[in-house]
């Protein structure tokens, strides 16, 4: 009588051990990337909520950035009637904003027109410059332009 050959229908624990690090491989990598792409979001959000901050209090006044000194967002805070959340808010970044003027253009330079007294017409003197924000996890500028 002629033996029959016995077939397996399953996997060996070789294979299966194989296939199980593969797939902890792939999910090892997705939850690094997921992990990284996390913590690059919630510093992305951080920044543009400090540029928020920090491009409005500057923009509401023309009392700031445009002189040459540095102020911190402590004492730009306390020149604005704000509510206590949002003061501590701001207060607690740590933020240092200084102005540094780019080219100052004077039109009244280029006009040969005269008025009727036979003295230069009075022109416009346009200043462009840049706030600069610095905080310890990034810098953003803030280009500006004054008209005098």
């Amino acid at each position: 009588m002629p033996k029959r050959k016995r077939v397996h229908n399953a996997f060996t624990l070789m294979e299966v051990m194989v296939a199980v690090l593969i797939v902890s491989v792939v999910i090892a990598a997705l939850l690094q990337m997921r992990g990284d792409t996390a913590q690059k979001f919630f510093s992305l959000q951080k920044m543009m909520q400090t540029n928020q901050y920090n491009s409005f209090l500057l923009g509401v006044s023309d009392k700031y950035g445009f002189d040459s000194s540095h102020i911190d967002m402590r004492g730009l805070v306390d020149e604005f009637e704000l509510e206590s959340d949002l003061r501590r808010r701001l207060k607690s970044l740590n933020t240092e904003i200084s102005y540094k003027e780019l080219t100052t253009i004077d039109t009244s330079e280029m006009s040969d027109t005269q008025d009727s007294n036979g003295s230069a017409s009075a022109g416009f003197v346009f200043e462009i410059g840049k706030s600069i924000i610095k905080t310890k996890e990034f810098t953003g500028e803030l280009i500006r332009v004054r008209l005098q």
